[in-house]
């Protein structure tokens, strides 16, 4: 970056449209989408041709910024740069981020009124393949890439190999991932971890301790990444014994620390009801710097879920939600946590849960009903309810009128003017 603003300010220097390119991606990735456009805005009308163009769609796309995409996509077609796959590939991938999977078709057909597709634009046409569930269509497509005459590379074998096998056709999973393997190398080291995770899928665990050997001979070490994909595929066999042997290797190979590695340990513990293993694992990784992360304590929450300890359900959840500055509402284990609480008429309990979730920025109106109805179960009165909910700007439903009037008929639970 620093390197890019010297020669920027070197008069002898002329910027070629390329290198404005890679200057505004740079500045997109740094300092963000508005910089990127103000740079793209400031550049001299000479700069602003296809390259830069497909920056600033890379930037948008990057950011969500779909209407500002899609706008970019239409100048460039009215002036002539839709030229080659690339901005329909960036188009693709924002929809496909964004769920709007039927946009992809679309695209595909407007990019062949103006170009060939070339092998990410493919490779993304078999994602969505995939997304879809459809082996038909991706074989229809790996035929016009052949027609085409674009290379497949481990990617694409990688995703023919995945629709097979989810198919439940593991003889065309197998041949895929054969294909795959051939590509992989040191340069493709990618394709290494995706071959681990699948042929854990197929259940195949000859093939996954023969490709992690053969990584083993290969690479000096193994990244963060690659461990946590082995671990994955052991306990996918349930192989606790021969993860923790890899996971003590990680330990002593890796000074990153990084929580992911040991939380999938934890995982299988949690997941086969060993909470107090769970538990000294936890205190061990501690202990040694790992800090735990948001995962780290919703792991905890599921398991004393299912060993109904709703005090350290409610410890874990603070401890998560304290871990992180802004948290995307789980509605999944909001209701989970909620609905054990119903069962016990722990009002206090369910209090205390809607503090920590309005703390977190998310109230709703079902977590008000869910409050009322322990309430009922515990045949006691809240208070203040209409003036809370208005607070937090949430909506009285039907079923809200109707446990009002139900629990207005019991004594009072003081709990709700301490948590209000």
């Amino acid at each position: 970056m620093q390197i890019c603003e010297w020669i920027r300010t070197q008069p002898e220097m002329r910027l070629l449209p390329g290198d404005h390119a890679v200057y505004l991606d740079l500045v997109a990735k740094v300092r963000g989408l508005a910089s990127a456009v103000k740079f793209f805005e400031d550049m001299p009308e000479r700069a602003k041709g296809p390259s830069t163009c497909n920056a600033l769609l890379h930037a948008y796309v990057q950011h969500g910024a779909r209407e500002k995409a899609e706008a970019m996509m239409a100048e460039m077609a009215r002036v002539g740069y839709l030229t080659c796959a690339l901005p329909f590939n960036h188009m693709m991938s924002l929809y496909m981020a964004s769920g709007e999977l039927e946009r992809v078709p679309e695209m595909i057909k407007e990019l062949r009124r103006y170009t060939v597709p070339d092998l990410v634009t493919y490779n993304i046409w078999l994602t969505y393949c995939s997304k879809k569930n459809s082996v038909k269509s991706a074989e229809k497509v790996f035929g016009l890439m052949k027609d085409d005459r674009v290379v497949p590379d481990w990617m694409t074998f990688s995703l023919l190999g995945s629709i097979y096998i989810n198919a439940g056709l593991h003889v065309e999973g197998r041949n895929a991932l054969v294909e795959m393997e051939k590509r992989a190398s040191r340069k493709e080291r990618a394709a290494y971890s995706s071959l681990l995770t699948l042929y854990a899928s197929l259940s195949d665990r000859g093939n996954l301790d023969r490709v992690w050997n053969k990584m083993r001979e290969t690479f000096r070490k193994f990244s963060d990444t690659e461990y946590k994909c082995m671990l994955t595929s052991l306990t996918r066999f349930d192989d606790i014994a021969a993860a923790e042997s890899i996971y003590r290797e990680w330990e002593s190979a890796s000074g990153t620390r990084d929580s992911r590695i040991p939380n999938t340990i934890l995982s299988y513990y949690i997941k086969n009801s060993m909470i107090e293993k769970a538990e000294s694992f936890l205190g061990d990784i501690v202990e040694k710097g790992v800090k735990p992360s948001y995962s780290t304590w919703e792991l905890f929450v599921w398991g004393y879920l299912g060993d109904n300890n709703t005090d350290k359900v409610l410890k874990c959840l603070k401890k998560a939600l304290s871990s992180l500055e802004k948290w995307e509402p789980n509605h999944e284990l909001a209701t989970a946590i909620f609905s054990q609480i119903e069962k016990t008429g722990d009002i206090e309990a369910a209090e205390k849960l809607l503090v920590m979730f309005r703390d977190a920025g998310y109230v709703t109106t079902e977590m008000y009903n869910s409050v009322l109805r322990t309430y009922a179960e515990a045949k006691l009165m809240p208070l203040i309810v209409d003036e809370r909910m208005e607070q937090d700007k949430v909506a009285m439903d039907v079923e809200t009128r109707r446990l009002l009037r139900l629990t207005s008929k019991y004594p009072i639970g003081e709990v709700s003017t301490l948590m209000s």
